[in-house]
Order: structure tokens, then sequence, then C-alpha cells
């Protein structure tokens, strides 16, 4: 074991893999029922004005602005309640929310804000133009982008296209990764451990980290410490996946067998192997027949951060979207202080919660990338620079959260 020569930074080797890489994401119609969580094609150019006609924003009567004038709970306008499309001077039409205001109206009196006297209302507010009326066009003008393309939809998304009458979309295909773990000491979840051996979790946490961010998985199994093994299962990735990510065998001892197994696939194989990153310093990224292969070492949480550093902004890039999904971010204060290691993109775990109305982080530890339980306690991720060595307690930083807040009680 002769360890690394020489480590490539993170921003070098993003930019070295992409640089390899060749990602044009397919397109394919899907109604839009179905589209919740894809990523759109195409641009959703409004055909029509939204809303299409001037309308009311409240329960109550369509009257021209300029009849109430002067109004007042004591002074009261009187008008009489028509039933046509059209009003005329001091005349009035009961509309509901939503509901097409006639001709010549221009506002909308509350129906709490009248009384009503046989064929005729009292108005007891002057009212001024446009007053809870939804005018034409008001929410989208006809040729307007609704939505760009590259946008993940939402529900909010879904409905604003559906308002414009949208029944299908165009979105990118999943792309589909396969996940394979390596290990003669691995053993399938379920099965009976013997002397030695130890569960295989990264596989399930890869598959569920795609899964996450809306990608098909396809699962590899588990390949013994041997180059042949792993080359016949890399080989299938190839030929079934958009792209492969590999846990285990990717350090320098003699049993890393991945990078081998990979060259022996096609070129160019290996690019990069050896990342300035704690954890995940083994991490290797390659590419074959076109096709990307991250390689990521076995310990957990080396893999799991691993996967934010490399393979979400892969996905986000194989998936269509214009820029890498991040993480909610938010601002905190360092409860003590943290050692990192000088040189190397630090990755360190914490948990922030609220106190005194702020926030406050709570390094979880800044070693040992096998612990999994550090990743179940912490609730999100500060990044260590590799010129800064260390943080100071009481300092601020950058939190990328992975889930909610503690001490926040999220139904007020």
């Amino acid at each position: 074991m002769k360890g690394f020569q020489k480590l490539v930074s993170v921003d070098d080797a993003l930019k070295t893999f992409f640089a390899e890489l060749q990602i044009k994401p397919r397109k394919v119609s899907v109604p839009l029922i179905s589209a919740l969580g894809r990523v759109l094609a195409q641009e959703i150019v409004a055909f029509t004005d939204l809303p299409r006609t001037d309308r009311s924003a409240v329960d109550g009567y369509a009257v021209n602005a300029d009849d109430t004038a002067g109004a007042t709970q004591s002074k009261p306008r009187i008008l009489k309640i028509i039933d046509t499309g059209t009003t005329g001077r001091r005349q009035a039409k009961q509309v509901w929310t939503g509901k097409p205001i006639p001709k010549h109206a221009n506002a909308v009196v509350m129906l709490e804000n009248t009384k009503l006297v046989k064929d005729k209302i009292e108005v007891g507010s002057s009212m001024t133009p446009w007053e809870n009326v939804s005018k034409k066009g008001e929410d989208i003008r006809k040729g307007e982008t609704a939505i760009r393309a590259g946008t993940r939809l939402k529900p909010q998304h879904l409905g604003l296209a559906a308002a414009l009458g949208v029944g299908a979309v165009e979105v990118h295909k999943k792309p589909r990764i396969a996940i394979l773990a390596t290990g003669n000491e691995l053993a399938e979840l379920g099965s009976r451990l013997r002397r030695g051996q130890v569960l295989d979790v990264n596989r399930l946490v890869l598959t569920a980290l795609c899964n996450e961010l809306g990608v098909d998985t396809l699962d590899l199994g588990i390949a013994k410490d041997d180059v042949d093994e792993i080359s016949r299962k890399i080989m299938l990735g190839l030929k079934k996946a958009d792209a492969i990510i590999t846990s285990g065998g990717t350090s320098v001892g003699g049993r890393d067998l991945v990078p081998e197994a990979i060259n022996r696939t096609g070129k160019p194989g290996v690019i990069i192997h050896g990342v300035a990153i704690r954890p995940g310093m083994p991490t290797a990224l390659a590419v074959v027949k076109g096709k990307p292969i991250i390689i990521l070492p076995g310990n957990p949480v080396a893999a799991m951060l691993g996967f934010e550093v490399f393979g979400r902004p892969l996905v986000s890039r194989m998936l269509g979207l214009k820029q890498t999904e991040s993480r909610h971010k938010l601002k905190a204060r360092v409860t003590r202080r943290i050692a990192t290691t000088l040189g190397r993109r630090n990755f360190v775990r914490v948990r922030v919660f609220s106190q005194n109305d702020e926030f406050l982080a709570e390094p979880i530890s800044a070693r040992g990338s096998s612990l999994i339980s550090t990743m179940t306690k912490a609730n999100g991720y500060v990044i260590v620079p590799e010129n800064v060595e260390g943080l100071e307690e009481g300092e601020i930083i950058t939190v990328q959260m992975f889930d909610n807040l503690e001490g926040i009680d999220h139904d007020v």
C-alpha cells in the first residue's frame, strides 16, 4: 500500500469528469397527472390569457365603481339588481368567486357590505376601480412563458399547466443508474452473518439516494473481490443502464480491484482516482463507452457524502435540470470548535437546532467515515474548504440541511 501520490481537488475532479461526458437527456410525453417530480423538457407558453376574462375575486355584486362614490353605512348608494351580461348606470349583478363580471362593471362589492332590499341593494362602502376583481391576463399573459424547460414539476406547476388547458407535457426520460457493491465481507440483508462478514448497507442507501432524486435504478448485487466478476457486473451495468455507481474496492490496498476491473471494460476508463475530500479520499471517477461511473468507498458515510458531491450533480444533469439541486441552506452558530484537515474539503456532520431565537450547529463527528449513526444523528453538514484549518466555536457557518430543524414546531 503505497498510497495516493496526488489528490485531485473536488472542483477539478468534477470539471474533468463532466468534460468527458456528453449527457443528452431523452424526451418522453406523459399525461399531466403523471408528471409530478419530472423535469420539464419543453417551454410551456400560454396560448391564452389567464384569467381568460375579468372575474370576481369574492362573492358579492358586480358594479361600476363610480356608482358607489361617497357611499357609507349611514348614506348607502342604492343599486338595482339585474341579471344580464351588461350592467348600466346604478345597476348591479350578483356574482360568485371566480365568475366573470358583466360588461361595464369594474368592481365587486363584497356580499357582507351590502343589504338586500327587494330587487335592490344598499352599498355601504365606496369602491375603487377593479377592487375585488381579477383582471384578464393578471396571472399570465397570452404568449408569456408560464413554466420554463428544466423545471422539476411541483404541484403548483401542474396546477398552472392545467389552468392553461395543458393535458400532457414533454419531460426528460428518467435515467437508469446501476448500483454495485463489492467485497468478500459483504452479506445480503436478511442473511445470517458468518465470522468476518458485514451486511451490505451501501447498495440500499445509494439506491434510495437515487430514487429520492427521481431516478430509476438497477441492482447489480454484490461482487466478490475478483476482477473478472467485477468486470462482468460492470459490463452488464453498461449494457442495461445509463450510469453506474459502485461502492467498495477503490482504495490502494491489494484487494481493491474496482478501478482495474473498470479499465478492462473500455476507454477512457478511470480518469480520476483519489480526491482531496474527507471523508471519501479513495473516490474515483470513470467513463466507459460514454457512460459515467462513480466509484465510492465502502465506508457508509464516505459513500453517502461522496454521492452528495459527485452523484447529485451527475443525476441533476442526467435528469435535464438547469443546475444541480442543492440542499436547503441556513446560517448557524457552531457550538464548539471543529478540527479539520488542511488541504482537503471536509464535510462535517452537524445537528442544527433552534435556541434563544438563533440556530446552533453541534458537530456530530468530524471523523469516522464508517460510523453510519452519525448520519442519523445529524440533520445537516457543513463544508470546510481546503484552505481552512478548522472552525472556531461561535463562528457563523452555512449548513446544508438533510432534514428538519430541531426545537421548531412545524405545525405552527
